[in-house]
């Protein structure tokens, strides 16, 4: 025997299911962070995203290899040197996706 749910509980349960904040990845996260003004240093996108140092410098370098144009910033001296995402990869154009037929 199985049990149904009335109507006004499963439509509940389907709402409830469908208001669930969409959780980002943090490669999109770290694509937000790197596109404000403000720019991100190492440490503090380590911080963030609770990763190593060697690790972020990792996430940089596979934001560049995905077309991304992050550039380094070093504000003075003493201070660490900041990233930031001048430019995004540009998407295939239409005749690319033709093949010329």
């Amino acid at each position: 025997m199985t049990y149904q749910l009335p109507d006004t509980e499963a439509v509940q349960v389907a709402k409830s299911r469908s208001a669930r904040p969409k959780v980002l990845s943090k490669k999109t996260q770290l694509i937000k962070l790197l596109s404000r003004k403000s720019r991100a240093d190492v440490v503090s996108i380590s911080e963030k995203f609770g990763w190593q140092p060697h690790t972020t410098r990792a996430a940089l370098s596979g934001l560049r290899k995905a077309g991304f144009d992050v550039a380094k910033e070093n504000t003075g001296s003493g201070s660490p040197i900041r990233y930031r995402i001048v430019s995004s990869p540009k998407a295939p154009a239409a005749a690319d996706a033709t093949d010329g037929k």
